[in-house]
């Protein structure tokens, strides 16, 4: 029987015509909407669509939109991971339907107390959502004075970090720098060591807005180095050890040199999904198929939901080797790279149905 990954295939055709979706999270008062104000100054953004989710019967940060027209949609009330799930589905599915001016692009601005991982949930598994957008990245707001005692106390501002492409450390011009504002930036390092830092606040829209440009998020592992850098580089024998911080979360990246098997990695994904799917926080990567091998696989999953994969017409850059960055509760990096060499042996051996997972 196909597991959920492959029973996605079919789609994948029409992945090129859905509209890209682009969350901003970030606790409470980290400047979410500070910096999307910041960001709707920049001119091309024509055809961006933006949904605002506050939390309580009134509405605020709708109104401290600087400007704002028939393209922002507030969500009050609740916040989008339980109350108001609904509405969101309802408010893009009508997003959707609009014609002049095509929509190009939305951006959702979530609840400071929303857990993003139930967002992400309905952009993928929701099926009238899921055929018509595409999740391109997520962005994440960290208040540079109280982010360290807010990731200590919220376990939703661990989960926003966790999950985001780029990560903007906010209000750096109120601090002095020091040993809080460095053990800041290494417990971000330790939480998503593989999303790019943005510290230096006025290039912070830009950055937004390459993100919501880039279609895919941050695939592989981002050149986060260019904006910061641990102040003691780690020890020669743990460099490639998977980092786990001291909230259980773990980021790790499965690559190979050679192309995979089609049947073998449709198996394998299968598999890691049916067995340990709610612990997958965020999946996303570059595949490189062996029957198609200039053309790599996108793929982005949130647990158990991934979206439709969409084969792009070619490689963005010279590095053609398969690079997936999981995010995870608890998952055994070696596991998952021992269990793969498993099934691609098999397949090499015996031929595609080896690969099946009724034979694993």
């Amino acid at each position: 029987m196909a597991g959920h990954f492959s029973s996605l295939l079919s789609a994948h055709d029409q992945a090129s015509a859905r509209i890209p979706v682009t969350v901003l999270t970030g606790f409470l008062g980290s400047g979410k909407t500070t910096l999307l104000n910041r960001l709707l100054k920049l001119p091309d953004l024509e055809g961006m669509a933006v949904i605002v989710n506050e939390f309580g019967e009134v509405g605020i940060d709708h109104d401290l939109i600087t400007q704002t027209s028939d393209d922002t949609i507030l969500l009050a009330n609740g916040c989008m991971c339980c109350s108001v799930r609904g509405d969101l589905v309802a408010a893009m599915n009508r997003l959707g339907e609009r014609i002049d001016p095509p929509l190009q692009h939305v951006l959702i601005e979530t609840s400071g107390l929303a857990d993003p991982g139930p967002i992400l949930r309905t952009l993928m598994g929701e099926p009238a959502i899921r055929s018509r957008f595409l999740l391109a990245g997520v962005a994440c707001t960290v208040d540079a004075i109280l982010g360290s005692g807010t990731l200590d106390r919220h376990p939703e501002s661990v989960q926003q970090a966790a999950i985001a492409d780029r990560l903007f450390l906010t209000k750096t011009d109120l601090t002095e720098g020091g040993a809080a504002a460095l053990e800041l930036l290494d417990r971000l390092r330790e939480i998503n060591p593989r999303a790019s830092l943005h510290l230096e606040v006025d290039a912070q829209p830009q950055a937004l807005l390459g993100l919501i440009q880039s279609r895919h998020g941050t695939v592989g592992t981002p050149s986060g180095a260019m904006y910061y850098r641990p102040s003691q580089a780690a020890e020669p024998s743990k460099q490639d050890a998977p980092p786990v911080h001291r909230d259980g979360i773990s980021s790790f990246v499965v690559e190979r040199d050679a192309p995979l098997p089609r049947d073998a990695f449709f198996a394998w994904l299968d598999m890691v999904i049916g067995m340990r799917g709610e612990d997958l926080l965020r999946v996303k990567g570059l595949v490189q198929l062996a029957d198609d091998p200039e053309r790599p696989m996108v793929i982005h999953g949130v647990q158990h939901l991934f979206h439709p994969p969409e084969l792009l017409p070619a490689w963005p850059g010279a590095d053609r080797r398969t690079r997936i960055v999981f995010i995870t509760r608890g998952v055994d990096a070696e596991a998952m790279n021992e269990t793969l060499d498993v099934l691609v042996s098999r397949h090499l051996r015996r031929g595609p149905a080896a690969s099946s997972p009724d034979r694993t």
